[in-house]
Protein backbone atom coordinates (compact mmCIF):
# COMPACT_ATOMS: atom_id res chain seq x y z
CA UNK A 1 0.00 0.00 0.00
CA UNK A 2 1.47 3.13 -1.16
CA UNK A 3 2.36 5.60 2.30
CA UNK A 4 0.70 8.41 -0.08
CA UNK A 5 -2.89 6.63 0.49
CA UNK A 6 -6.06 8.90 0.87
CA UNK A 7 -7.28 8.05 4.31
CA UNK A 8 -9.98 10.00 3.62
CA UNK A 9 -11.30 8.22 0.79
CA UNK A 10 -12.55 4.63 0.21
CA UNK A 11 -13.06 2.97 -2.34
CA UNK A 12 -15.64 0.78 -3.46
CA UNK A 13 -14.48 -0.93 -6.93
CA UNK A 14 -17.41 -3.17 -8.56
CA UNK A 15 -17.12 -5.89 -11.79
CA UNK A 16 -18.38 -9.21 -13.47
CA UNK A 17 -15.81 -11.11 -15.60
CA UNK A 18 -13.53 -7.71 -15.95
CA UNK A 19 -10.77 -9.28 -16.81
CA UNK A 20 -7.55 -7.51 -17.34
CA UNK A 21 -9.73 -4.64 -17.06
CA UNK A 22 -10.29 -5.06 -12.93
CA UNK A 23 -6.58 -5.61 -12.85
CA UNK A 24 -5.94 -2.17 -14.01
CA UNK A 25 -8.97 -0.50 -12.36
CA UNK A 26 -7.63 -2.14 -8.48
CA UNK A 27 -3.67 -1.75 -9.44
CA UNK A 28 -5.17 1.95 -9.59
CA UNK A 29 -7.14 2.26 -6.83
CA UNK A 30 -4.62 0.99 -4.07
CA UNK A 31 -2.60 2.94 -5.25
CA UNK A 32 -4.28 6.04 -4.05
CA UNK A 33 -6.18 4.94 -0.60
CA UNK A 34 -5.93 2.90 2.60
CA UNK A 35 -9.30 1.00 1.95
CA UNK A 36 -10.02 -0.67 -1.43
CA UNK A 37 -13.37 -3.16 -1.33
CA UNK A 38 -14.14 -5.13 -4.75
CA UNK A 39 -17.60 -6.38 -4.80
CA UNK A 40 -17.64 -9.36 -7.29
CA UNK A 41 -20.91 -10.60 -9.10
CA UNK A 42 -20.20 -14.07 -9.70
CA UNK A 43 -17.52 -13.58 -11.56
CA UNK A 44 -15.64 -17.03 -13.50
CA UNK A 45 -12.06 -15.78 -14.13
CA UNK A 46 -10.33 -15.15 -10.61
CA UNK A 47 -11.37 -11.56 -10.26
CA UNK A 48 -12.02 -12.29 -6.26
CA UNK A 49 -8.57 -14.32 -6.36
CA UNK A 50 -6.88 -11.40 -7.83
CA UNK A 51 -8.65 -8.41 -5.90
CA UNK A 52 -7.42 -10.67 -2.84
CA UNK A 53 -3.82 -10.84 -4.00
CA UNK A 54 -3.65 -6.81 -4.03
CA UNK A 55 -4.49 -6.23 -0.54
CA UNK A 56 -8.65 -5.64 -1.55
CA UNK A 57 -10.78 -6.92 0.80
CA UNK A 58 -13.78 -8.78 -1.58
CA UNK A 59 -17.40 -8.99 -1.29
CA UNK A 60 -18.49 -11.86 -2.90
CA UNK A 61 -22.23 -11.35 -3.88
CA UNK A 62 -24.90 -14.37 -2.98
CA UNK A 63 -26.01 -15.60 -5.93
CA UNK A 64 -29.47 -16.68 -4.41
CA UNK A 65 -30.79 -12.90 -4.77
CA UNK A 66 -30.63 -11.19 -8.53
CA UNK A 67 -27.18 -8.98 -8.94
CA UNK A 68 -27.08 -5.40 -10.12
CA UNK A 69 -24.79 -2.81 -9.84
CA UNK A 70 -26.65 -1.00 -7.46
CA UNK A 71 -27.02 -3.94 -4.70
CA UNK A 72 -22.88 -4.60 -5.84
CA UNK A 73 -22.14 -1.00 -4.55
CA UNK A 74 -24.38 -0.89 -1.61
CA UNK A 75 -22.93 -3.63 0.02
CA UNK A 76 -19.53 -2.30 -0.63
CA UNK A 77 -20.44 0.57 0.99
CA UNK A 78 -21.11 -1.15 3.79
CA UNK A 79 -18.09 -3.15 4.27
CA UNK A 80 -15.96 -0.06 3.41
CA UNK A 81 -17.59 1.55 6.38
CA UNK A 82 -17.57 -1.03 8.66
CA UNK A 83 -13.35 -1.32 7.57
CA UNK A 84 -13.33 2.87 8.18
CA UNK A 85 -15.95 3.93 9.96
CA UNK A 86 -13.62 7.49 10.10
CA UNK A 87 -14.05 7.78 6.27
CA UNK A 88 -15.82 10.75 4.89
CA UNK A 89 -15.59 10.26 1.24
CA UNK A 90 -16.79 7.23 -1.16
CA UNK A 91 -15.39 6.63 -4.41
CA UNK A 92 -17.06 4.09 -6.49
CA UNK A 93 -15.62 3.03 -9.68
CA UNK A 94 -16.45 -0.01 -12.00
CA UNK A 95 -14.35 -2.52 -12.60
CA UNK A 96 -13.53 -1.27 -16.30
CA UNK A 97 -12.54 1.81 -15.58
CA UNK A 98 -8.68 3.28 -13.90
CA UNK A 99 -9.01 5.96 -11.96
CA UNK A 100 -6.72 9.20 -12.94
CA UNK A 101 -3.56 9.97 -10.65
CA UNK A 102 -4.55 12.81 -8.50
CA UNK A 103 -8.11 12.24 -9.00
CA UNK A 104 -8.89 11.08 -5.53
CA UNK A 105 -7.11 14.28 -4.35
CA UNK A 106 -8.93 16.53 -6.17
CA UNK A 107 -12.21 15.42 -5.29
CA UNK A 108 -11.82 15.17 -2.12
CA UNK A 109 -10.65 18.77 -1.66
CA UNK A 110 -14.04 19.75 -4.15
CA UNK A 111 -15.95 18.19 -1.73
CA UNK A 112 -14.23 19.32 1.33
CA UNK A 113 -14.24 23.07 0.19
CA UNK A 114 -18.08 22.95 -0.60
CA UNK A 115 -20.71 21.70 2.17
CA UNK A 116 -24.02 21.91 0.24
CA UNK A 117 -22.21 19.67 -2.63
CA UNK A 118 -22.80 15.73 -1.57
CA UNK A 119 -21.87 14.36 -4.97
CA UNK A 120 -18.79 15.24 -7.14
CA UNK A 121 -17.11 13.48 -10.71
CA UNK A 122 -15.03 14.28 -13.08
CA UNK A 123 -14.42 13.35 -17.14
CA UNK A 124 -14.46 10.19 -17.79
CA UNK A 125 -13.05 9.12 -21.22
CA UNK A 126 -12.53 5.95 -23.14
CA UNK A 127 -8.92 4.42 -23.21
CA UNK A 128 -9.24 3.34 -26.70
CA UNK A 129 -11.94 5.37 -28.48
CA UNK A 130 -10.53 4.24 -32.07
CA UNK A 131 -11.03 0.21 -31.02
CA UNK A 132 -14.27 0.79 -32.49
CA UNK A 133 -17.09 2.70 -33.66
CA UNK A 134 -19.00 1.74 -30.15
CA UNK A 135 -16.40 2.24 -28.25
CA UNK A 136 -15.91 6.17 -29.85
CA UNK A 137 -19.68 6.53 -29.24
CA UNK A 138 -19.11 5.46 -25.29
CA UNK A 139 -16.63 8.21 -25.88
CA UNK A 140 -18.44 11.01 -27.10
CA UNK A 141 -21.27 10.18 -24.29
CA UNK A 142 -19.03 10.42 -22.32
CA UNK A 143 -18.40 14.75 -22.94
CA UNK A 144 -20.37 17.25 -20.63
CA UNK A 145 -19.82 20.53 -19.49
CA UNK A 146 -18.30 20.59 -16.08
CA UNK A 147 -20.24 22.59 -13.21
CA UNK A 148 -22.92 22.27 -11.45
CA UNK A 149 -25.37 18.81 -13.03
CA UNK A 150 -28.78 16.94 -12.42
CA UNK A 151 -26.90 13.63 -12.32
CA UNK A 152 -23.54 11.81 -13.18
CA UNK A 153 -22.64 7.86 -14.15
CA UNK A 154 -21.59 5.19 -11.51
CA UNK A 155 -18.31 6.48 -11.29
CA UNK A 156 -18.35 9.41 -8.52
CA UNK A 157 -16.79 10.44 -4.96
CA UNK A 158 -20.01 11.06 -2.68
CA UNK A 159 -19.80 12.26 1.23
CA UNK A 160 -20.49 8.91 3.26
CA UNK A 161 -23.31 10.80 5.24
CA UNK A 162 -25.45 12.02 2.05
CA UNK A 163 -24.87 8.39 0.77
CA UNK A 164 -26.53 7.26 4.16
CA UNK A 165 -29.25 9.90 4.56
CA UNK A 166 -30.65 9.25 0.99
CA UNK A 167 -30.40 5.09 1.53
CA UNK A 168 -28.40 4.17 -1.20
CA UNK A 169 -29.01 2.83 -4.15
CA UNK A 170 -32.10 1.21 -4.79
CA UNK A 171 -31.22 -2.33 -5.35
CA UNK A 172 -33.94 -2.92 -7.18
CA UNK A 173 -33.17 -0.71 -9.80
CA UNK A 174 -31.04 -2.30 -12.56
CA UNK A 175 -29.96 0.29 -15.05
CA UNK A 176 -29.85 4.33 -14.61
CA UNK A 177 -29.53 3.24 -10.98
CA UNK A 178 -27.20 6.37 -10.55
CA UNK A 179 -29.77 9.01 -11.93
CA UNK A 180 -32.07 7.68 -9.68
CA UNK A 181 -29.70 7.84 -7.05
CA UNK A 182 -29.06 11.67 -7.90
CA UNK A 183 -32.71 12.15 -7.77
CA UNK A 184 -33.01 11.75 -4.64
CA UNK A 185 -29.88 13.74 -3.18
CA UNK A 186 -30.55 16.69 -5.20
CA UNK A 187 -33.92 16.58 -3.72
CA UNK A 188 -32.25 16.77 -0.05
CA UNK A 189 -30.88 19.83 -1.28
CA UNK A 190 -27.54 18.14 -2.28
CA UNK A 191 -25.75 19.15 -5.15
CA UNK A 192 -23.85 17.44 -7.51
CA UNK A 193 -20.79 18.77 -9.64
CA UNK A 194 -19.16 17.81 -12.63
CA UNK A 195 -15.20 19.01 -11.99
CA UNK A 196 -13.53 20.10 -15.11
CA UNK A 197 -10.55 17.77 -14.66
CA UNK A 198 -10.16 14.19 -15.34
CA UNK A 199 -11.33 11.18 -13.09
CA UNK A 200 -11.07 7.89 -15.22
CA UNK A 201 -10.50 5.91 -18.12
CA UNK A 202 -13.44 3.77 -19.44
CA UNK A 203 -12.79 0.29 -21.67
CA UNK A 204 -16.04 -0.50 -23.10
CA UNK A 205 -14.53 -3.04 -24.87
CA UNK A 206 -17.95 -2.77 -27.50
CA UNK A 207 -16.54 -4.58 -30.79
CA UNK A 208 -20.39 -5.51 -32.26
CA UNK A 209 -23.22 -4.10 -33.38
CA UNK A 210 -25.09 -6.71 -30.73
CA UNK A 211 -23.16 -5.35 -27.58
CA UNK A 212 -24.87 -1.76 -28.74
CA UNK A 213 -28.25 -3.41 -29.51
CA UNK A 214 -28.54 -4.70 -25.64
CA UNK A 215 -27.10 -1.32 -24.55
CA UNK A 216 -29.31 0.52 -25.88
CA UNK A 217 -32.36 -1.56 -25.18
CA UNK A 218 -30.93 -1.04 -21.29
CA UNK A 219 -31.22 2.29 -21.60
CA UNK A 220 -34.62 1.98 -22.89
CA UNK A 221 -35.15 -0.44 -19.49
CA UNK A 222 -33.54 1.94 -17.67
CA UNK A 223 -36.01 5.18 -19.37
CA UNK A 224 -39.03 3.12 -17.86
CA UNK A 225 -38.47 2.37 -14.80
CA UNK A 226 -36.71 5.72 -13.19
CA UNK A 227 -39.65 7.42 -15.03
CA UNK A 228 -41.95 5.46 -13.03
CA UNK A 229 -40.05 6.11 -9.40
CA UNK A 230 -39.70 10.15 -10.92
CA UNK A 231 -41.31 11.28 -13.60
CA UNK A 232 -44.39 12.12 -12.20
CA UNK A 233 -42.34 14.46 -9.90
CA UNK A 234 -41.68 18.22 -10.72
CA UNK A 235 -38.56 17.79 -12.85
CA UNK A 236 -40.55 14.96 -14.26
CA UNK A 237 -36.90 12.88 -14.78
CA UNK A 238 -36.55 10.68 -17.78
CA UNK A 239 -40.41 11.32 -18.59
CA UNK A 240 -39.20 13.53 -21.84
CA UNK A 241 -36.70 10.00 -22.76
CA UNK A 242 -39.73 7.65 -22.26
CA UNK A 243 -42.29 9.34 -24.16
CA UNK A 244 -39.89 9.85 -27.01
CA UNK A 245 -39.48 6.33 -27.19
CA UNK A 246 -42.29 5.63 -27.26
CA UNK A 247 -43.09 8.07 -30.24
CA UNK A 248 -39.79 7.28 -32.81
CA UNK A 249 -39.64 3.50 -31.73
CA UNK A 250 -43.32 2.45 -31.48
CA UNK A 251 -46.00 4.95 -32.53
CA UNK A 252 -45.18 6.43 -35.71
CA UNK A 253 -43.83 3.51 -37.43
CA UNK A 254 -46.42 0.74 -36.14
CA UNK A 255 -48.53 4.38 -37.42
CA UNK A 256 -46.46 4.42 -40.87
CA UNK A 257 -46.95 0.81 -41.61
CA UNK A 258 -51.02 0.67 -40.81
CA UNK A 259 -51.37 3.84 -43.34
CA UNK A 260 -49.19 1.84 -46.35
CA UNK A 261 -52.16 0.06 -47.96
CA UNK A 262 -53.89 3.79 -48.26
CA UNK A 263 -51.04 5.58 -49.39
CA UNK A 264 -49.23 3.57 -51.58
CA UNK A 265 -46.24 3.78 -49.30
CA UNK A 266 -46.26 7.18 -49.17
CA UNK A 267 -46.30 6.83 -45.01
CA UNK A 268 -43.33 5.10 -45.10
CA UNK A 269 -41.24 7.81 -47.14
CA UNK A 270 -43.04 10.75 -45.42
CA UNK A 271 -41.69 8.09 -42.09
CA UNK A 272 -38.06 8.01 -43.47
CA UNK A 273 -38.01 11.99 -44.52
CA UNK A 274 -39.04 12.34 -40.29
CA UNK A 275 -36.49 9.95 -39.17
CA UNK A 276 -33.51 12.01 -41.38
CA UNK A 277 -34.96 15.47 -39.79
CA UNK A 278 -34.49 14.00 -36.61
CA UNK A 279 -30.63 13.46 -37.53
CA UNK A 280 -29.77 16.34 -38.84
CA UNK A 281 -31.64 18.00 -35.73
CA UNK A 282 -29.41 16.37 -33.39
CA UNK A 283 -26.70 16.72 -35.77
CA UNK A 284 -27.06 20.11 -35.41
CA UNK A 285 -27.30 20.19 -32.14
CA UNK A 286 -24.06 18.58 -31.06
CA UNK A 287 -21.98 20.10 -33.89
CA UNK A 288 -22.96 23.56 -31.42
CA UNK A 289 -20.95 21.96 -28.67
CA UNK A 290 -17.78 22.18 -31.16
CA UNK A 291 -17.38 18.83 -32.02
CA UNK A 292 -16.17 17.32 -35.21
CA UNK A 293 -18.41 17.33 -37.99
CA UNK A 294 -17.39 13.42 -38.16
CA UNK A 295 -18.42 12.61 -34.53
CA UNK A 296 -21.68 14.49 -34.86
CA UNK A 297 -22.65 11.83 -37.57
CA UNK A 298 -22.17 9.07 -35.63
CA UNK A 299 -23.70 10.57 -32.31
CA UNK A 300 -26.92 11.84 -34.32
CA UNK A 301 -27.12 8.35 -36.88
CA UNK A 302 -26.89 6.24 -33.00
CA UNK A 303 -29.13 8.26 -31.49
CA UNK A 304 -32.13 7.94 -34.24
CA UNK A 305 -31.67 4.15 -34.41
CA UNK A 306 -31.74 3.75 -30.32
CA UNK A 307 -34.99 3.97 -30.44
CA UNK A 308 -35.70 0.57 -31.80
CA UNK A 309 -33.42 -1.20 -28.96
CA UNK A 310 -34.63 1.48 -26.68
CA UNK A 311 -38.34 0.46 -27.04
CA UNK A 312 -37.88 -2.69 -26.87
CA UNK A 313 -36.08 -2.37 -23.53
CA UNK A 314 -39.09 -0.37 -22.18
CA UNK A 315 -41.79 -2.74 -23.47
CA UNK A 316 -39.78 -5.41 -21.62
CA UNK A 317 -40.18 -3.37 -18.67
CA UNK A 318 -43.52 -2.83 -18.88
CA UNK A 319 -44.62 -6.35 -19.63
CA UNK A 320 -42.66 -7.33 -16.80
CA UNK A 321 -44.10 -4.47 -14.41
CA UNK A 322 -47.78 -5.65 -15.47
CA UNK A 323 -46.89 -9.50 -14.52
CA UNK A 324 -45.47 -8.23 -11.20
CA UNK A 325 -42.20 -9.47 -11.89
CA UNK A 326 -39.22 -8.14 -10.75
CA UNK A 327 -36.68 -6.33 -13.41
CA UNK A 328 -33.91 -8.86 -14.95
CA UNK A 329 -30.33 -7.53 -14.88
CA UNK A 330 -29.54 -6.85 -18.33
CA UNK A 331 -25.85 -7.47 -19.35
CA UNK A 332 -24.57 -6.32 -22.84
CA UNK A 333 -20.72 -6.92 -22.49
CA UNK A 334 -19.14 -10.48 -22.42
CA UNK A 335 -16.81 -12.29 -20.48
CA UNK A 336 -13.33 -10.02 -21.73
Amino acid sequence: MSPSSNRKVAIVAIGRNEGERLKSCLRRAIEGASTVVYVDSGSSDGSADFARSLGCVVVELDAARPFSAARARNEGFACAMELAPDAKFIQFVDGDCALVEGWLRQGAAALGAADDVGIVCGHVCEIDPQASIYNRLCDLEWRHAPGEIEACGGIFMVRAEVFRAVGGFRADVIAAEDDELCVRVRSRGWKILLLDTPMAGHDAAMTRFSQWWRRARRTGHAYGQVADLHGNSEERYFARERRRIWIWGLVLPAAALCLTPFTYAISLAVLLCAYMAQLVHIYRGVLRRGWHAGDCWIYAFFTVISRFPGILGLLAYDWRKGRGQAPAPMEYKGKS
